[in-house]
């Protein structure tokens, strides 16, 4: 299966979630979230609630910042996205349906965010649950350093 076939599927199986979520809760079912869905399932980055807005204002839509956020919170509750707050008082998003555990590596000079996944974190989350007899449904792991060696240098110079 090719990549545009696999995000036409995932685009489609989301869509149904956000619409049986929106019937569920009695909420109204407008073209303006799902188009902010669409946009942010095809797009492969964190992102946060202005730029989403920007881009939906760039491709003409109508939507308010109130739209952007309240349909962000949304898509949060019925877990299509996940929110993050990388040390920052900016919030980025991740659209989560599909996407398996990962952790993040962030830069403090460029805002930079990495993604990485390693099994020894599954092992670890899973001795823990044997031993505290703790049910865990996800976890959060961030690292906070310098992206490359240009970013570690303004770091340097900063702390002289």
């Amino acid at each position: 299966m090719n990549n545009t076939t696999t995000q036409t599927d995932t685009l489609t199986k989301v869509k149904q979630i956000l619409e049986n979520y929106l019937i569920d809760k009695k909420l109204r079912k407008t073209p303006e979230r799902f188009a902010l869905l669409e946009a942010i399932y095809t797009r492969d980055d964190h992102f946060d609630a202005e730029t989403l807005y920007v881009e939906m204002k760039v491709k003409n839509y109508k939507v308010s910042r109130a739209t952007v956020y309240n349909t962000l919170d949304i898509l949060q509750e019925c877990k299509l996205v996940i929110k993050h707050q990388f040390g920052s008082k900016l919030a980025r998003y991740e659209k989560s349906f599909g996407y398996q555990q990962h952790d993040h590596l962030i830069c403090v000079e460029c805002n930079k965010i990495l993604e990485f996944c390693d099994p020894r974190i599954r092992n670890i989350q899973s001795m823990v649950e044997d031993i505290y007899g703790f049910k865990i449904d996800s976890h959060s792991l961030n690292f906070y350093g310098t992206c490359s060696e240009e970013c570690a240098e303004k770091q340097r110079r900063k702390e002289r």
